[in-house]
């Protein structure tokens, strides 16, 4: 049964959507900046003196409390995979839009025009700001259907990774330390770190205009 199951590539859940039984189909826009996806990942802060993974367990709940949470806002275009995020305080109406305002800015240095953004049905992504952010230069709103994350998953991607290999790949002493590292993770990812989907190629090589910038 097994071979059977994996001549019909029915073998991993990975690859298959757990809430119907399919298997996944993976799609990628032809150009940059036919869609981007958007999403928020809260996390929470690590105390002065380091959380539970540096001084273990018990002491570490007892200095978690108050911390409070950060909210990294991303947003992934669809076919180079480039990043822009940013560390924000929440995740309101306010905050949400000033960062796309900042990361469309940021695909437009690099020569990239959105024409379609993606976003889950977060209170934020229905409200005004948001909605006037969008429409100020003309930017198509798509919304995941409900209970269907894999819809954005290009974002939901990134999310992990981020908690894979910034956030927890070392047991940081407080919350500024792991923050300080962010810039020089983001740019890696950017730049340098190697992508299945795109032929073991970073999202750079995907951008005629940063082609070749690795520094």
């Amino acid at each position: 049964m097994h071979r059977v199951l994996v001549r019909y590539r029915l073998n991993r859940l990975s690859w298959m959507d757990r809430a119907t039984g399919r298997v996944i189909r993976r799609y990628e826009r032809a150009a940059p900046g036919e869609l981007v996806h958007v999403d928020i990942k809260k996390l929470g802060n690590i105390p002065d003196g380091g959380g539970h993974r540096a001084i273990g367990r018990p002491a570490g709940r007892k200095t978690r409390s108050g911390a409070g949470y950060s909210y990294i806002h991303t947003a992934v275009d669809d076919h180079s995979r480039l990043a822009y995020s940013e560390i924000l305080h929440d995740e309101t109406k306010h905050t949400a839009a000033g960062f796309w305002t900042r990361a469309q800015a940021y695909f437009a240095s690099c020569g990239i025009t959105v024409q379609r953004v993606i976003t889950d049905n977060g209170a934020c992504y229905k409200s005004h700001p948001w909605r006037d952010a969008l429409a100020a230069t003309g930017i198509t709103h798509k919304r995941t259907r409900p209970y269907r994350p894999q819809t954005n998953g290009k974002v939901e991607r990134f999310n992990r990774t981020l908690l894979e290999e910034w956030a927890y790949i070392r047991p940081y002493r407080s919350e500024t330390e792991r923050r300080q590292a962010f810039p020089d993770w983001l740019h890696t990812y950017n730049h340098h770190r190697a992508h299945t989907a795109l032929g073991g190629r970073p999202p750079a090589s995907r951008i005629p205009n940063l082609t070749g910038q690795n520094t």
